[in-house]
């Protein structure tokens, strides 16, 4: 029985090479990861999903978050109607969260398809049936072991038995099953093996499903852009097309666009108000308001009512209401770009200021120049009343002259009223004192119509500037000389003579000069704090220190003019103070 035996024990020693097989044991380690990553990235990505995994695609719009916004911005804007801006607002949203949740919807089930199903494929189906070949090896090497233990036992005993061909014959049915078992175990194996090389061969497939996510992603997320770029425009149109928006703190171009005025409504609401009941109110513009009120007058004017009853009878709230609607400008009236040019202006000799302030002047944006000289006439009006009021043109420049212009870069309030108060009082005043020659044209103060405007008194010497005979613009009278004023009433061919003397005609139209088209005119020499307004000229009779020719007896007019300008800066200074004390 010697070659016999020694054939089943070289069979033999194949056997420890059968359970050692496992050259893939580094894919089979890798195998298990990728599984357990598959499966916690699908838990993760199915988490994100707003609708319901498996479902079809119209019930699966219906349940998305974005559909019922949809839905409820659609009915919040019927319920509001098309006279609401926010009615609109909220159909073209809606409009469009629902062409977002369709674009979601789609996106979704593409998701699922190209990216979901791939993993639960991989994590729960293909990876779990190599690892069950594995375990299914271990079960059959487990069999081959024990088949081949009793072969062996079977063996051993023929050796030392007696009943050698009985031995034999068992032994020969234990090697037929243990050779069973060893092609079980072979074929298992193979199938193993042909399946982790597989896996590993296909790793880049499996790779491409997040590939597959991001482009899936970048392509909603362009879709879902395009919507949106195609609902802006037409949602920005609606907004920029409604007119009622606040005007405080709103430059002046654009409210002025938006709600197709030429003056802004805080400005002709009180100034109307103020024309009915404040023209005889004293310290108007200098005492300070209510805060509640104010803050109902300004919300009252933001949301553009007309509805203003109420405030009438407080015109300290409307005066406020007005100081701060030009305080609050992103820009002064007077704006920052001529701001150096107005204090150079202010700088000027007497006998060259009014000259320079009108150059200035002329150089104002349409928007602004129309909304100053609106203001400017109304303050002279108000200057008018100043034996009741207290507010001459002094008064009033000091105390609204820092709300019309202040420097870029100036800082609090105060610190702008400290920098820039006398050079504003300087420029201001003049042109209050004189806002028929800055202004010449007339002004409709109730420019929109949505006000009742006052009868006018009838003794109202607002066009004093002007003769009856001529439509031409004239210099204030006092700054007309004495030979020019004794001309003027002597002799009417003398008003001819004097063209070159004046601005210039009003049917020409100050556009077409660069320049006014006469000599810098004398300074004004009226007294300060006698009330004079806009337009009220001191007759030569009146101030005979204007009388005095140049090379006659009496005080230098400059030096008048210097010693006035010199008790007007101390008066403005100390109301300044004052101003400064209400504003803290």
């Amino acid at each position: 029985y010697s070659p016999y035996f020694n054939n089943m024990y070289q069979k033999a020693l194949y056997l420890p090479k059968i359970s050692s097989c496992m050259s893939c044991a580094q894919i089979e380690r890798r195998m298990e990861l990728v599984r357990v990553v598959s499966h916690n990235t699908h838990k993760k990505m199915v988490s994100c999903l707003q609708g319901h995994i498996g479902a079809e695609a119209e019930k699966r719009h219906k349940k998305l978050p974005l559909t019922a916004l949809s839905q409820a911005m659609t009915e919040g804007g019927s319920q509001l109607g098309e006279d609401s801006l926010i009615g609109k607002m909220m159909e073209v949203c809606g409009d469009a969260e629902n062409r977002l949740a369709s674009e979601l919807m789609q996106h979704e089930l593409q998701i699922e398809k190209d990216v979901l199903d791939p993993l639960s494929q991989l994590a729960e189906v293909e990876i779990p049936n190599i690892l069950k070949q594995r375990k299914q090896l271990a079960k059959l090497v487990l069999d081959y072991d024990s088949a081949r233990a009793r072969w062996l036992q079977a063996t051993k005993s023929i050796i030392s038995g007696t009943n050698t061909q009985a031995l034999t014959a068992k032994a020969d049915l234990l090697k037929e099953e243990v050779d069973e078992a060893m092609n079980k175990v072979e074929l298992c194996k193979d199938q193993l093996a042909a399946d982790m090389y597989s896996f590993f061969s296909k790793e880049g497939d499996y790779a491409h499903y997040f590939v597959t996510l991001l482009e899936a992603q970048a392509d909603y997320h362009r879709k879902s852009l395009t919507v949106l770029e195609t609902v802006l425009p037409t949602i920005q149109a609606q907004q920029d097309s409604w007119t009622e928006k606040p005007a405080f703190g709103t430059g002046l171009d654009e409210h002025l666009k938006r709600s197709g005025r030429e003056i802004a409504l805080p400005i002709e609401a009180c100034v109307m108000m103020l024309l009915e009941t404040g023209m005889k109110e004293e310290g108007l513009f200098r005492i300070a308001a209510g805060a509640s009120k104010l803050k109902k007058l300004k919300a009252a004017l933001d949301c553009s009512t007309s509805q203003l009853e109420e405030f009438y009878s407080d015109p300290h709230a409307v005066a406020g209401a007005l100081k701060s609607y030009l305080r609050e400008l992103p820009e002064p009236l007077m704006t920052f770009q001529l701001y150096d040019e107005w204090i150079q202006a202010s700088r000027q000799d007497p006998d060259k200021r009014l000259q320079a302030l009108w150059v200035v002047c002329d150089k104002l944006p349409k928007n602004n120049k129309n909304n100053l000289r609106y203001l400017v006439k109304f303050l002279a009006k108000l200057a008018q009343e100043s034996e009741q009021n207290k507010m001459t043109p002094s008064n009033i420049s000091i105390v609204l002259g820092p709300n019309l212009l202040w420097a870029k870069t100036e800082g609090s309030l105060a610190e702008m009223a400290a920098a820039t108060s006398v050079h504003v009082v300087a420029i201001v005043e003049p042109i209050i004192q004189h806002a028929d020659w800055f202004f010449p044209e007339d002004v409709e103060f109730n420019v929109s119509g949505m006000f009742v405007m006052p009868t006018p008194a009838s003794n109202h010497n607002n066009h004093l500037d002007y003769d009856s005979g001529t439509i031409e613009r004239k210099r204030p009278g006092s700054m007309v000389g004495p030979e020019n004023d004794t001309g003027r009433k002597d002799n009417t061919t003398n008003k001819h003579s004097d063209h070159t003397l004046r601005r210039g005609s009003n049917t020409l139209g100050r556009k077409q000069h660069t320049s006014p088209a006469f000599q810098p005119p004398l300074p004004p020499v009226e007294a300060q704090g006698q009330g004079h307004g806009a337009g009220q000229v001191p007759q030569a009779s009146a101030e005979p220190q204007s009388q005095a020719s140049p090379g006659g007896s009496g005080s230098d007019p400059f030096q008048q003019s210097l010693a006035q300008g010199l008790a007007a800066l101390a008066a403005a200074q100390q109301l300044l103070a004052q101003h400064t004390e209400e504003l803290r």
